[in-house]
């Protein structure tokens, strides 16, 4: 009897115990899956945020343009509010309708077209003479002694200084001017172009040598190729250097040009005619940048950059 009642007895506590145990278990899985399931709600929640780029983004649709029409805006709202003189600064309708006269007289088409032909022949012998001493010096340690400290003493040497000597030399005619713009443009050229061929990883010249390339295949297949993105800055200063120098050279002994007619109007204090030459200036830079851009994109296509 008392076995029985001991073992009747025990039975309903273990019974107990062991719900109190399932009970137990039950609130532990169920704080687990509800951690678990918290912990999985956050995870998707981190995963789903998108993380922010660090690239530039896309390029906005005529992008270059967006500064110099602020620029005209801001121009434009000045002188139509009386801030601005208007013998000092006249309003860009003042100056776009003094264009229209001078090009109705035929005279700023026979200035334009006089300094795009003294900037286009110094830029294509500049460009030339720079192209060829970079290769020179980049490809050759003869080359490299005998042409880059040559140059880098032409760099340290104003530009403009040289005009008189120049003048001396070739005489006041067309000749030394070609010459000064000649050598504005290909020094910044031959900096980037020797810079680009001097970095060029060794590595590259190893495989070469491993693969049994001839001279010719690794100027075609490795120098031209890591040379190209140092030789497209290069060229846009160059671009930008001719117009610059075109600007001093035409007010000397010239009888045309966008320089000659500046230099004209500034005796007679015609502001409008100054700044219609000089819009003129801004607008081949720009525009010859812009051309020098298309080539290098197209060019360098198989690049992936940070700009593209």
């Amino acid at each position: 009897m008392s076995t029985t009642a001991t073992t009747t007895t025990a039975g309903p506590e273990t019974a107990a115990d062991t719900a109190n145990t399932a009970d137990a278990a039950d609130i532990g899985d169920a704080a687990v899956a509800e951690g678990t399931g918290s912990s999985t709600a956050v995870r998707p929640a981190r995963r789903g945020r998108r993380r922010r780029g660090l690239a530039p983004g896309k390029r906005l649709p005529a992008s270059r343009l967006i500064g110099p029409a602020l620029f005209f805006a801001l121009w434009a709202a000045a002188s139509a509010a009386g801030r601005l003189d208007p013998n000092a600064i006249p309003a860009p309708w003042t100056v776009l309708s003094t264009m229209g006269r001078l090009w109705s007289d035929g005279t700023l088409p026979t200035d334009v077209l006089t300094s795009l032909q003294r900037a286009g022949s110094g830029f294509a012998l500049g460009l030339t003479a720079g192209v060829t001493l970079a290769l020179v010096s980049g490809l050759s340690r003869v080359g490299e002694a005998l042409v880059d400290g040559t140059v880098q003493l032409n760099r340290a040497i104003p530009t403009l200084g040289l005009i008189p000597l120049f003048i001396l030399w070739l005489g006041i005619g067309e000749t030394f001017k070609v010459a000064i713009i000649a050598i504005v443009v290909y020094i910044p050229i031959y900096l980037n172009l020797y810079s680009a061929l001097s970095g060029i990883d060794h590595r590259f010249v190893e495989l070469a040598e491993v693969q049994g390339l001839s001279r010719f295949r690794f100027v075609r297949e490795i120098v031209i190729p890591g040379a190209l993105p140092g030789f497209f800055v290069g060229l846009r200063l160059g671009v930008t250097g001719s117009w610059l120098g075109l600007v001093v050279l035409e007010q000397i002994n010239a009888t045309s040009g966008l320089g000659y007619m500046m230099f004209q109007a500034q005796n007679y204090g015609q502001t409008d005619v100054i700044l219609v030459g000089l819009l003129i200036y801004g607008v081949f830079g720009l525009v010859s940048d812009s051309a020098v851009r298309i080539v290098e994109r197209r060019v360098l296509s198989w690049r992936r950059t940070l700009n593209s």
